[in-house]
């Protein structure tokens, strides 16, 4: 006979066990006999029974819709501008002899910025004066003579053309030796330089930048269908990036004409008050518009509606349960929304724990106190060791 081998043991092992296994698997998928266990309390798939407890309410938040005062304004981004800005150059070429600022100061309307040198000017004012005075001297004794019928008419009247023609002379020279003075054309703010003394300018290079801040523009553009309600001297609320949290108010004070073709907007012009000096030209600025109001507006949280494809609703809670209603909502502001249509000043929606419910489903607000906490009735007080010896 022959001896069994590793292999033949191997093929033992597995007929053995596969036929345990089959063994396992039939007892675990036989039915049972007996009647059926009744299911846990609470399992899933499971329903209460008829006439059985009615099923937990979810807890959510709740809030009230209210009526308030709403401004309809419209919103627009804008740059600020100085009053006036210039930028001062020289209408003369020449060397700059003097710098009568500082840097970054104000200074008043007339202030001499940038004197170059007017030697040569100077000079050449002198001789028209000069001139000037000679010429003077001529036509008064010429003048005299005239009245003694010592010399024509036309001898007079020329000599009365040379004065006029020296006294424009004059004012010529005058004229140049003054181009070579810069002064500020109004009060402002002067800018930072670029320029030194003895350096050579040219005409019409730029030397530095003056500007009016103490009061600022506000340029911006809104649709043109806001036009019919435009007016000038409308008051409008300014806010700056750079200063988060502060408000500006300013005054509409021009409306441009012509209405952007490629847009469909107007430009618009707000006058700001900055005699503080906070804000500057350039900025980026965002500009709020009030141009009607209602009185009785429904607001209600943003957080309590819900989207959806046909349009946004909210889960209105009526006698304990959830209610599916459609809205229309108006503008938004400060994380509160216009209710136009759908419901009523005083109705309670969920804000919070929609996404839990469906239409009908019972809900309660999680602020309330739960049902029957005030009916429990409280632990007995402990009685004290003296109180048990009095007994």
């Amino acid at each position: 006979m022959q001896k069994p081998t590793r292999r033949h043991w191997i093929a033992a092992v597995s007929v053995i066990a596969i036929g345990a296994l089959g063994v396992l698997a039939y007892n675990a998928n036989r039915a049972p006999s007996g009647p059926t266990a009744p299911a846990a309390p609470g399992a899933a798939g499971t329903k209460p029974a008829a006439g059985g407890p009615p099923a937990f309410p979810t807890a959510v938040e709740v809030a009230k819709v209210t009526t308030a005062r709403l401004a309809l304004d419209a919103a627009a981004v804008g740059s600020l501008r100085s009053n006036e800005s210039v930028t001062l150059r020289p209408e003369t070429a020449g060397r700059i002899a003097t710098i009568g600022f500082k840097d970054g100061v104000a200074v008043a309307k007339g202030t001499l910025l940038v004197a170059l040198d007017a030697a040569t000017q100077a000079a050449e004012l002198e001789q028209a004066r000069a001139n000037r005075e000679l010429a003077r001297s001529t036509q008064q004794r010429n003048q005299e003579l005239f009245e003694k019928k010592f010399i024509s008419k036309q001898a007079l009247d020329a000599s009365a053309a040379t004065l006029r023609v020296q006294e424009a002379a004059v004012a010529l020279a005058e004229a140049r030796l003054g181009k070579t003075q810069i002064r500020a054309p109004f009060a402002g703010v002067i800018g930072i330089r670029s320029v030194s003394i003895g350096d050579y300018v040219k005409e019409g290079q730029d030397l530095i930048n003056l500007e009016d801040i103490a009061t600022l523009k506000v340029d911006f553009r809104l649709p043109e269908a806001t036009l019919p309600q435009l007016k000038l001297g409308q008051p409008l609320e300014v806010s700056v990036d750079a200063l988060p949290g502060e408000k500006f108010t300013a005054t509409l004070d021009a409306v441009d004409p012509l209405v952007d073709a490629g847009g469909r907007s107007v430009s618009l012009r707000a006058r700001l008050d900055n005699k503080a000096g906070t804000l500057r030209p350039g900025m980026f600025v965002r500009v709020r518009l009030a141009l009607a109001e209602k009185a009785d507006a429904l607001m209600l949280p943003e957080q309590a509606l819900v989207p959806d494809p046909a349009g946004a609703f909210v889960y209105r809670v009526v006698e304990g349960k959830a209610e599916k209603v459609k809205v229309r909502t108006g503008v938004r502001r400060e994380a509160q929304v216009e209710i136009v249509e759908g419901l009523a000043a005083g109705d309670v929606v969920v804000s919070a724990g929609q996404l839990k419910l469906r239409p009908g489903a019972p809900v309660r607000d999680v602020a309330a106190p739960p049902p029957g906490a005030a009916s429990t009735p409280a632990a007995p007080a402990a009685v004290s060791a003296p109180a048990r010896a009095a007994q």
